[in-house]
């Protein structure tokens, strides 16, 4: 009988993890990106996304980040230079960074287990 009751708590919690999209789903969600910008909102994020952005000095970026569930990692880099932004487990939260160096940058976003949203964009002059 204590076999049967473990097996059945045990297919319960399986069904109710992959039912949430924690297994085999990569991501849920809508993406566009551009040079200009990344917005993406997603049910499921649970892999690396990568989008290029030029930027030139004296641009400012606006990130803006919603975290209802998981863990979200950010990171803006220009290529082979040291991150002019690295964010670790994210929370909900809204701010700007600075763009010293013009040129071509890479925002990399990685989920785990995430639902939320991301909003990058290079602030308009007009």
């Amino acid at each position: 009988m204590k076999k049967a009751v473990l097996f059945l708590s045990l297919l319960l919690l399986v069904g109710s993890v992959t039912a949430c999209g924690w297994i085999g789903t990569q991501f849920e969600g809508s993406r566009l990106g551009n040079e200009d910008q990344l917005v993406m909102d997603y049910k499921v994020l649970n892999q690396t996304d990568t989008q290029s952005l030029k930027l030139e000095a004296g641009d400012v970026v606006d990130f803006a980040i919603v975290s209802e569930w998981g863990r979200v990692d950010l990171l803006l880099q220009k290529d082979g230079e040291e991150a002019v932004y690295e964010g670790t487990d994210v929370p909900t939260s809204s701010f700007q960074v600075a763009i010293e160096d013009s040129g071509t940058y890479l925002l990399t976003v990685t989920g785990r287990h995430a639902k939320g949203s991301v909003y990058v964009t290079k602030e308009s002059d007009t």
